[in-house]
């Protein structure tokens, strides 16, 4: 359930393990699930209590903690009891919490499985999944995670997936926010950034943002992936956990500032490097959207 850019691909991959299960998919967007399968086969439901009535495991793939609890309420009614949900969206871990204990009190099993990897990894069949959750529960889930993750690891109990999906977020944004600071310095040096890009890849500073996204934050294209809108609200999630641990996550903060000049921009649905974009276009007294007028 969830068809969008995650959800298609890594439906996509359990339908060619179609020999192993019956595949049924929905999502809320009317045309997206029967086009799915007139792409992939299997088979469209038109509710959520349709899609779940008769599951072994149920995956979803959706954007905020408003559509899980949606999906929840009509889902956790419906679903028989020893189903396994295996949700794979970046949600509070508060939610991830509450959807579990729902699922408990229906003798079924809930595991909060976010992803790493981006688009990219879904349709490549590379995703990384951070769980948590029960842990016979989180073995049986194993196999079918496998069939769309290269990395499947349990991090603990319910609600420990989104904390790991959070620790992976603070870390990633303050490279990406690195790398286009560099590529831009590099840039405006008159350095050949392609030559610079390929001698550091064998050194420190290499990452993965630099390997999969220096080319696309050089040539601006940032067409693709995961959004900056997406990033935000992942953003959100991690500094209102770190509030309520009463941590500090000032490079984390400072580029959630950044990814807000973006949207201001036009760069909503942009993928997220686009923070090279707002480098290149507010250099030394050049103020971003909001600050130039006072905000």
């Amino acid at each position: 359930m969830g068809l969008g850019r995650m959800g298609w691909h890594i439906a996509a991959h359990l339908a060619g393990h179609d020999d192993l299960h019956d595949l049924v998919v929905f999502d809320v967007v009317e045309d997206h699930g029967p086009r799915w399968v007139a792409e992939h086969g299997g088979r469209a439901a038109d509710s959520v209590a349709a899609a779940v009535a008769d599951a072994e495991f149920v995956i979803t793939s959706l954007p905020s903690d408003r559509e899980l609890q949606v999906v929840a309420d009509e889902l956790v009614p419906a679903i028989p009891g020893g189903a396994i949900w295996v949700d794979h969206s970046t949600t509070s871990a508060r939610i991830a919490r509450e959807v579990g204990d729902r699922m408990s009190a229906v003798d079924a099993h809930f595991l909060d499985a976010p992803v790493s990897g981006g688009v990219d990894g879904a349709r490549k069949g590379s995703l990384t999944v951070m769980a948590g959750g029960d842990e016979d529960a989180f073995s049986r889930a194993v196999p079918v995670m496998e069939a769309y993750a290269a990395r499947v690891r349990r991090m603990g109990d319910t609600g420990a997936g989104q904390l790991t999906k959070m620790t992976n977020q603070i870390c990633v944004v303050g490279l990406c926010q690195a790398l286009a600071e560099g590529l831009d310095f590099a840039s405006r040096a008159g350095l050949d950034v392609e030559d610079v890009v390929q001698a550091m890849l064998q050194g420190s500073s290499t990452s993965w943002q630099m390997e999969n996204r220096a080319d696309k934050m050089s040539a601006g294209d940032y067409d693709f992936g995961f959004s900056t809108t997406l990033m935000r609200k992942d953003i959100g999630l991690v500094l209102d956990e770190a509030s309520a641990m009463s941590i500090s996550l000032p490079v984390t903060a400072l580029v959630g500032q950044f990814l807000a000049d973006v949207d201001a921009m036009g760069g909503a649905d942009w993928d997220w490097c686009s923070l090279m974009e707002r480098q290149r276009r507010f250099g030394p007294g050049i103020a971003p959207p909001g600050e130039a007028d006072g905000r």
